[in-house]
């Protein structure tokens, strides 16, 4: 279904509900540049990766997409857990999975919340940048420790330029890219007000240094379009 979500004017703070869900795939494709390709490229290093016996979980798995399209295309076998504390998204999740006959588990649990000790690699994509950063940290901290040793995080995020002047710019770059993906100006500052203070995203540095500090090993960045960065960290063996 196409995203018209705010062609009406908004009443409420952007949430994970029914309306956002069944436009999801849409929203996300239209709002994130080069999403597809970016997962493609997560699919392909993970799919390297994975061995065996191993156990997958997708933070904030919304719709499935990632989680799904991995299952699909592994040849081993493997667990894949998705979580997310949507319903509306877990049941769409559920629903694509059945139809495509993907052997993937999705939870309606609050991160936090939920033990996914265990896990061989860890993936939240687009779902730090949504958890205040008061307790940021401390979710990054359970998934370093969820982690068995030498386990992966990978981890997509909105970013913010440390340059101020560089920061206008890949917003106003970004602003431009959106209106070319069809959505209106109105569209675009109606989704930029229901986001304020729902989405805060950190520098790559700060992320880098979150990362860090959790106790991951090496971060690298394999992937960035302007203020869109996608990272994976390292447990030490």
């Amino acid at each position: 279904m196409k995203d018209r979500l705010f062609e009406q004017p908004i009443e409420k703070q952007f949430e994970f509900d029914e309306q956002v869900a069944a436009v999801f795939d849409d929203m996300i494709e239209r709002s994130v540049p080069f999403y597809r390709e970016n997962l493609d490229l997560i699919v392909q290093l993970l799919l390297r990766r994975i061995k065996p016996g191993m156990r997958i979980v997708d933070l904030g798995s919304s719709t499935g997409l990632l989680m799904i399209e991995l299952a699909r295309r592994c040849r081993v076998d493997a667990e894949f857990i998705g979580i997310d504390n949507a319903p509306a998204m877990i049941e769409l999740a559920r629903k694509k999975a059945q139809a495509l006959d993907a052997a993937v588990a999705f939870v309606c649990e609050d991160l936090m919340a939920y033990d996914f000790s265990g896990s061989d690699i860890v993936i939240a994509n687009y779902t730090l940048q949504f958890i205040r950063p008061v307790v940021r940290n401390n979710v990054v901290k359970k998934i370093h420790d969820s982690l068995k040793p030498g386990g992966m995080f990978v981890c997509s995020e909105k970013v913010l330029m440390e340059d101020k002047w560089l920061n206008k710019q890949i917003i106003d770059i970004y602003y431009d890219y959106k209106k070319v993906q069809g959505y209106s100006e109105t569209e675009i500052m109606r989704k930029r007000e229901a986001l304020e203070n729902v989405l805060i995203p950190y520098t790559i540095a700060e992320n880098r240094s979150m990362l860090k500090e959790a106790g991951f090993e090496t971060v690298d960045t394999v992937f960035q379009w302007g203020n869109f960065v996608t990272m994976i960290a390292a447990k030490r063996g």
